[in-house]
């Protein structure tokens, strides 16, 4: 029987002292840091959402999630990032031009600077999903911040790749939703949208090409992201209350984010947005030049049915394996996709003791 689940709930990790540490960037955003603390701990863990999603991903009720698990394995002092991607803030529903550069320069150093004021010197290891993980690495590799004991990214890194179909809505969709819908962002609840509205018309639309389950926002989920039916995890591995408030763990987004991620996809490799853009001169055009004299091990994880980026991260693994062999780990999920490796129904089964297990590798 399905569960209801309160939307931005805690109720998901037990006998923790939870805190709120907010801070702002240089751009004059708010941002969010929380902390979930049993006990203080010689490493610290560091967890990251991608697009649309939120700390929330990590927090889940409904199965045995991530935050949990670590503090139940010995990592007793674990804090959430909501960075300006996340459903829990306004910003993406906005029309915005933020780009990945922003979060690189701006998000990830602020926040590791408020972190660094509670836990002072201990080891910090981050678990980053999605275009957070992405965003993360350019800031790591970039030499925007430092620091970093350990990174676990999951699905894509300094390489992005896509299937074709995704290719195509890259190229024509942000114009196309912007200028012709004439709508500021994509959100999966558009289809509780008042009737002949846009957002209603262009949920009905999407549903008619994905008949595989009857959650609609499931089908505009899959229409924002990669290819497939569903294209961001399997139904399978979804607990049946996680397929139905998908909306309340990927929410709405303004799509210039995607430009960037296009022109990434063309480059074959992690570039700045704009070059001419002198208020991210420090980062750099080549975020893999120093790669070999950035000491943190990275674990790139990726389920073999990723239909968002797939096979993104066993190309970047094979990209750093060249420049330090043998620093970098590769783990490939069976029957995993994009967003389930942390989502899942069993993932504290049969992702998240590998995670725990890279970790406390590093954590001596």
């Amino acid at each position: 029987m399905q569960r209801r689940v309160a939307r931005y709930t805690l109720e998901g990790v037990h006998d923790a002292e939870v805190s709120v540490h907010p801070f702002s960037t240089e751009d004059d955003l708010g941002l969010e840091l929380r902390r979930f603390r049993r006990a203080d701990c010689d490493d610290v863990v560091l967890v990251l959402h991608g697009l649309t999603a939120s700390s929330d991903m990590f927090i889940m009720p409904e199965h045995r999630n991530l935050v949990s698990f670590l503090l139940d394995s010995g990592f007793t002092d674990v804090w959430t990032l909501d960075f300006r991607m996340s459903a829990r803030f306004p910003y993406d529903a906005e029309t915005h031009r933020y780009s990945l550069d922003d979060i690189a320069h701006w998000d990830h150093p602020a926040a590791l600077r408020e972190l660094r004021e509670h836990v002072g010197g201990r080891r910090v290891h981050v678990i980053a999903h999605c275009l957070g993980s992405v965003s993360f690495s350019m800031s790591l590799f970039g030499g925007a911040l430092d620091g970093i004991t350990s990174l676990v990214s999951n699905s894509v890194s300094l390489r992005l790749q896509v299937p074709g179909w995704s290719r195509v809505k890259l190229a024509v969709g942000p114009a196309l939703t912007e200028y012709v819908l004439g709508l500021s962002c994509l959100d999966p609840r558009y289809g509780d949208a008042p009737v002949m509205t846009r957002g209603w018309m262009l949920s009905r639309a999407v549903s008619l090409f994905h008949r595989e389950c009857d959650v609609r926002a499931c089908h505009m989920e899959s229409f924002m992201w990669g290819s497939g039916r569903p294209a961001m995890y399997s139904h399978d591995n979804l607990d049946e209350t996680t397929h139905r408030r998908i909306a309340d763990l990927l929410g709405p987004t303004g799509v210039h984010y995607f430009r960037h991620v296009r022109k990434m996809v063309a480059a074959g490799r992690v570039v700045r947005y704009d070059p001419s853009d002198g208020r991210h001169a420090s980062l750099p055009e080549d975020y893999l030049a120093r790669a070999a004299d950035i000491p943190t091990r990275v674990l790139f994880l990726t389920g073999d049915r990723n239909h968002v980026f797939p096979g993104a991260n066993i190309v970047c693994h094979e990209m750093l394996e060249k420049s330090a062999p043998g620093r970098h780990e590769l783990e490939i999920l069976p029957g995993y996709g994009h967003f389930d490796p942390f989502t899942g129904k069993n993932a504290h089964l049969d992702v998240f003791p590998r995670i725990v297990d890279f970790l406390k590798r590093n954590a001596a």
